[in-house]
């Protein structure tokens, strides 16, 4: 860390009025206080001599101005940190630990440890909600791919076959569930949040199906426009799944006239295909946008038979308002919820938030530690991981596929633009 860090807190300036001054990004600013990087982008005396211009406006020293740009004493910080610790009663232990540690942020440190003895302000970590956010649609600039010694994006359309899935135990379970539901029936809800990766699992299934040449047939009634009530869209009502369960079991029969010929029609066509050794599967996609009364039918699609052998096995697959509505607390739709598994697939927590970048980054033969290090997946968990403001602080994960890889796409064609190596936190908090 530089000496500046602390001649701009002397002279009451923050990092951004910096930054403004300068024209260059926050982050830039973060990247020569915090580890002396400079872009490369710019030249470096003239950045010097503006920095010292801007200081020198803020009433600062022309002998200060002499060291802004050294390092700090490493010694000096021990000597500030014991003393902080002292001032406040803080444990022994605490300031061992401390001490061991490698300093290069004093002020990080110090704001750690006096986390340990006073409680955390509120605004501090309601800050850190508002700066918590899902970005837009994000793409690697072709100066950033040839920064990091990439051929293409990590992020788009990289999954080309069943090898480019990440699966970790979360996923593997999900996807195992729905293969046997399809093979061996059943009546199963997947939810997740969106970019969760629920369409990669559905053309996952249908990969596996065609790879191992399974006799299975997976039927998809079309769902454009589908809405759960007729105000906002269309619905998909039980003749529509009729009507494509038809078409794909007996494309070459015309449709009975009447409903009740109709449904005795599917029946027979679906016991003379199961007699021939294949096995039906209904996949919904976007089930949450299902009507009640479409929901509580499917229990009478369920319990089509041959025998002990049930001739249709159900996937519904959306977002978090299908949980909703397969509420066991709801009567209307009991018969349902009595006979659904419902699995639900969980945001990267913990250390899956590593493996998947490391998974990303060794498709394409790179390490990890190439693109981002520690503080930067560090950073990227926090900024995607919401503390309400509610006496309960309960916290809400966003760490899925689709907005990991929007926001670290974000970060790393801000790295490239300021000349940063790899992406680090600074770079992350500058987005």
């Amino acid at each position: 860390m530089l000496k500046l860090k602390n001649v701009l807190q002397k002279a009451g300036s923050k990092q951004a009025d910096l930054a403004k001054a300068l024209n260059v990004s926050q982050a830039t600013v973060a990247q020569i206080v915090n580890h002396g990087e400079w872009p490369k982008s710019l030249d470096e005396l003239d950045l010097q001599e503006r920095i010292c211009d801007f200081l020198g406006a803020k009433g600062v020293a022309p002998a200060e101005l002499a060291s802004v740009f050294e390092e700090v004493d490493q010694a000096d910080v021990r000597e500030r940190i014991n003393a902080f610790l002292a001032e406040i009663g803080a444990d022994p232990a605490d300031l061992a630990s401390v001490l061991e540690a490698k300093v290069s942020e004093p002020r990080a440190v110090l704001a750690d440890t006096a986390a340990r003895s006073v409680p955390k302000s509120k605004s501090a970590t309601e800050s850190n909600q508002e700066e918590s956010m899902l970005l837009r649609k994000q793409t690697l600039f072709p100066a950033t791919r040839k920064h990091f010694g990439l051929f293409r994006d990590p992020f788009q359309d990289d999954i080309q076959s069943h090898e480019d899935m990440y699966v970790s135990p979360d996923i593997r379970y999900i996807r195992e569930a729905m293969f046997q539901t399809s093979k061996h029936g059943g009546l199963l809800a997947v939810v997740a949040e969106s970019g969760a990766g629920k369409t990669t699992l559905m053309r996952d299934l249908e990969d596996r199906i065609v790879r191992e040449n399974q006799p299975i047939l997976l039927i998809k009634p079309y769902v454009l426009g589908m809405e759960d009530n007729d105000q906002k869209g269309k619905t998909l009502k039980a003749t529509h799944i009729a009507e494509a369960l038809m078409a794909a079991v007996a494309p070459l029969e015309k449709p009975k006239s009447s409903p009740e010929a109709r449904f005795a029609q599917l029946h027979k066509a679906l016991r003379e295909s199961h007699t021939a050794g294949y096995r039906h599967c209904l996949v919904i996609d976007e089930a949450h946008s299902l009507p009640i009364p479409t929901i509580k039918h499917l229990k009478r699609f369920f319990e089509l038979e041959l025998g002990f052998k049930k001739l249709l096995s159900i996937i519904l697959i959306g977002q978090p308002e299908l949980k909703t509505k397969l509420s066991e607390r709801d009567a209307a739709v009991r018969e349902v919820v009595q006979r659904c598994e419902m699995v639900e697939l969980m945001p990267l927590n913990g250390s899956g938030l590593d493996d998947y970048l490391k998974f990303k980054f060794d498709r394409m033969n790179k390490p990890v530690g190439d693109i981002i290090d520690a503080s930067g997946i560090d950073a990227l968990r926090a900024k995607l991981t919401l503390v309400s403001s509610r006496r309960d602080r309960e916290t809400v994960s966003l760490l899925y596929p689709l907005a990991i890889g929007n926001l670290l796409t974000a970060c790393m064609n801000l790295a490239a633009g300021i000349g940063a190596p790899v992406v680090n936190a600074d770079v992350v908090k500058g987005v």
